[in-house]
């Protein structure tokens, strides 16, 4: 197997899914198609069983292997070489025991040849790939979000899908901000524009709206060969470029924007991600420090974790409805110089998990604060759609930098970012999102551009989505009213199940809940006894974590412990969102309530 060495290295700069010479474990001379081509001395299998289909070569690694001969191979005993299999009616094989008889049969047939496999490979070899040998950055990575209490859930859904007795009939999901899949129904117009892109043959179909076509057909214009399964350029397609622009400009009251500076991308968090990289640099105390907020969204930790940055707490005012302040700010870089570059600063308005929407008059000293500090500000506005709260306002950062005059806009570096995953779309799975750049330098917006490059394009369906976002139904047209009401209701719904959950939690004995002015969730602080908390301790898990699962296990509600977020040391919480639909809402929050006050008795 020695041959299959040249595919796991590659020559500095290539980017192709081959080496250089080699395509395939067969040797690097190639034929028609690009098919490689037997040498002599090299190595080639052909692995045949009784079947047709079961006829395997070692062609490559873009050609996968047969399942059933996988599958086969993979549960074959891969006892070490000299080390006596177990009796045949005693243990038996994997393979056996999941397939019964008919496998027995299947593997007696087998050559005695066939090379026997451990789980990926030839048994008695290391593993090339091991824990010890892997990126350990990514080993650092938690996304809290989709953590193990998450993979618990999952568990007790099929578990009871199985049969089994539960104290529960279901799971509830109220760990993520996944809208439609709490039952949130889609905004017509933007299913009926990526459908017609879709499938065009619709535009003949006269039950769609003569707007709806008619974007439609100019999206398809802009696409290569009229059609969205082509490529797109790398920033995005250049027309929806232009209307993202467009619309940030209503949005900030006509302060001017470029398609030049715009960049669609795989929802928000490719972009934010993408905006990481080029920041990080440096090594020992020269190494880029990101400041980030606690509570904070763990995309940002997990990302700087990957990218061996290193990231820097500051802590929002629970006090003070999870205000931002800039003295703490000032306290984080001040202790951050000692060990580290602090090189950018990263905001969340409206606030996740906080459910916060930060004044105007926050914002600009945060401006302030990042030019005297020479940062570099990236701003997380995906929840602007989604403010609820009496009094507050949504205030985008562009917007306040340059309403501060020429000291700040033409200086203060920007990158802010939004997505059609949250505000009143919830179309998570289209993965469509865009970030604009402000004053970034000409030569790193280059190598921006080549960075984009590299992964080809974002998912055309959601630039398309997008597009009917950003590009939406005005007065007069036929589908406005529809779009109207369908948009009033979202948010509408929203706001009241916002209040439901803040007063609810507020009335309960153990949790405190500052209002949720904003986006999808709250981040209640709860009250957790001192045995609870040492019996978390004995158990090797986090107070909030211990707590989380024990109520996932008797009232199948599932929340993300606020240690996944951050919070400062001897506080507890829970992330929870406010999506489910309002009756599901109610039950929930009167199951969580009722099971708090149980685990304050038991551990009290």
């Amino acid at each position: 197997m020695s041959r299959l060495v040249p595919f796991l290295t590659k020559p500095k700069g290539h980017l192709g899914l081959r080496g250089p010479k080699t395509g395939s474990c067969r040797g690097g001379r190639r034929g028609s198609a690009g098919r490689a081509l037997p040498q002599p001395g090299r190595m080639r299998h052909s692995w045949r069983g009784p079947e047709p289909h079961r006829q395997v070569s070692c062609r490559g690694l873009g050609e996968t292997l047969s399942t059933q001969v996988f599958f086969t191979s993979f549960c074959r005993d891969s006892s070490p070489p000299g080390q006596a299999r177990p009796p045949r009616g005693t243990q038996g094989s994997l393979l056996e025991r999941a397939l019964g008889r008919r496998g027995q049969q299947q593997q007696q047939q087998q050559p005695e040849s066939l090379p026997r496999m451990a789980e990926n490979g030839p048994g008695g070899r290391h593993k090339v790939l091991t824990l010890g040998s892997m990126n350990p950055c990514v080993q650092r990575v938690e996304y809290a979000v989709r953590g193990p209490i998450v993979t618990r859930a999952v568990q007790l859904e099929k578990e009871l899908q199985e049969g089994a007795k539960k104290p529960f009939t279901e799971v509830i999901r109220a760990n993520i901000g996944d809208a439609q899949a709490m039952g949130q129904k889609p905004i017509t117009f933007l299913r009926q524009v990526s459908a017609l892109c879709m499938c065009p043959e619709l535009l003949n179909d006269p039950n769609f709206p003569t707007d709806a076509k008619e974007k439609a057909s100019q999206l398809l214009d802009a696409c290569g060969g009229r059609s969205i399964g082509a490529y797109s350029a790398s920033p995005g397609i250049e027309l929806i470029r232009r209307h993202v622009a467009a619309f940030i400009e209503r949005r900030d009251g006509g302060i001017a924007s470029s398609p030049e500076n715009i960049f669609l991308s795989t929802g928000a968090s490719d972009a934010i991600v993408t905006i990481l990289k080029l920041l990080v640099s440096g090594e020992g105390h020269s190494r880029t420090g990101v400041l980030i907020p606690i509570p904070q969204y763990p995309l940002y930790s997990a990302a700087l974790a990957e990218l061996d940055a290193v990231q820097v707490n500051y802590y929002l005012d629970e006090e003070d409805c999870w205000a931002l302040n800039v003295e703490e700010l000032r306290r984080a870089v001040r202790e951050a110089r000692k060990h580290c570059h602090p090189r950018a600063l990263c905001l969340i308005n409206p606030g996740n998990p906080t459910g916060q929407v930060q004044s105007r008059k926050c914002i600009e000293d945060v401006i302030h604060f990042a030019w005297e500090e020479k940062l570099f500000l990236l701003a997380d506005e995906v929840y602007q759609d989604n403010v609820y709260a009496e009094g507050s306002q949504f205030h985008s950062f562009k917007k306040v930098l340059f309403e501060m005059g020429p000291k700040y806009s033409g200086t203060v570096e920007l990158a802010s970012f939004y997505s059609i995953s949250k505000g009143f779309m919830g179309e998570c799975g289209f993965r469509g999102g865009y970030m604009e750049v402000v004053n970034m330098d000409p030569a790193v917006q280059q190598q921006l551009r080549k960075l984009v490059s590299v992964r080809l394009c974002p998912p055309v369906p959601g630039q398309i989505v997008m597009d009917a976002v950003v590009n939406r139904p005005q007065p007069g047209d036929p589908s406005y009213e529809r779009f109207s009401q369908e948009k009033k209701a979202v948010l509408g719904a929203l706001a009241e199940k916002a209040r439901l959950t803040e007063e609810t939690l507020n009335r309960a004995p153990g949790f405190r809940c500052n209002p949720v002015q904003g986006a999808m969730y709250a981040f209640p602080q709860i009250q957790l006894p001192p045995r609870a908390v040492e019996a978390a301790k004995a158990q090797g898990q986090a107070a909030d974590m211990f707590f989380c699962l024990k109520m996932l296990e008797e009232t199948g509600i599932c929340v993300v412990p606020g240690s996944g977020f951050g919070q400062k040391e001897g506080t507890f919480h829970f992330r929870m969102t406010i999506l489910p639909p309002l009756e599901k809402l109610r039950t929930l929050l009167q199951k969580l309530t009722q099971f708090h006050a149980r685990f304050l008795q038991e551990y009290s």
